[in-house]
């Protein structure tokens, strides 16, 4: 809501409030669902571009190996590398899916977490 930074206790513990402006992140349970999917298209996004070029480049014998190689390091690695950016991101897209409503201002505040 406000661009603040601070949202992360952790890099898997976000917090509950913005510790600007007070909005609550989890607006419904499940919220964090959608995160959950964009985190796995980006990253499969990732690995399908990795295994494509892996092949492309190594044509016409594929080094099947090394092309595995990193594609198992992009499958393992990324999701996590990129997990507070999924989290944050997914935040903005359901503001924007689903505008503040009265319950929504109504846990705002003047800049301090309740």
């Amino acid at each position: 809501m406000c661009g603040s930074r601070g949202l992360f206790r952790r890099w898997f513990s976000m917090v509950e409030r913005c510790p600007r402006c007070g909005f609550r992140f989890e607006r419904e349970a499940g919220h964090w669902v959608g995160s959950l999917g964009l985190n796995t298209v980006i990253s499969f996004g990732a690995l399908l571009v990795t295994i494509v070029t892996g092949v492309a480049l190594t044509a016409p014998d594929v080094a099947v190996g090394p092309v595995t190689a990193v594609g198992v390091a992009v499958a393992v690695v990324l999701p996590v590398l990129i997990f507070p950016l999924t989290r944050t991101l997914w935040a903005a897209v359901d503001i924007m899916m689903r505008p503040l409503d009265d319950d929504d201002r109504a846990h705002l505040n003047d800049g301090r977490a309740h």
